[in-house]
């Protein structure tokens, strides 16, 4: 089973502890509709940019949570 796990981080790219604990997931569709719940509450608490991995391998980002408040 594929796992996809996202990566928090500030602006920088020091990685954060989430304010909310994600899972691993197993399709990417699942692991975005997680992050398009999720991202204001992650914002809140400190995150500023995420990655998204499938099973350690970096698929895209850093994504701005800022940009998704912006727009």
């Amino acid at each position: 089973m594929t796992a996809w796990t996202w990566r928090f981080e500030k602006a920088d790219g020091t990685e954060v502890q989430p304010p909310v604990q994600p899972e691993e997931f197993t399709t990417q569709g699942d692991a975005e509709s997680w992050i398009g719940e999720e991202w204001r509450a992650l914002l809140d608490g400190g995150v500023e940019q995420v990655r998204l991995f499938e099973e350690g391998t970096e698929i895209y980002g850093p994504m701005s949570l800022q940009a998704a408040a912006e727009s």
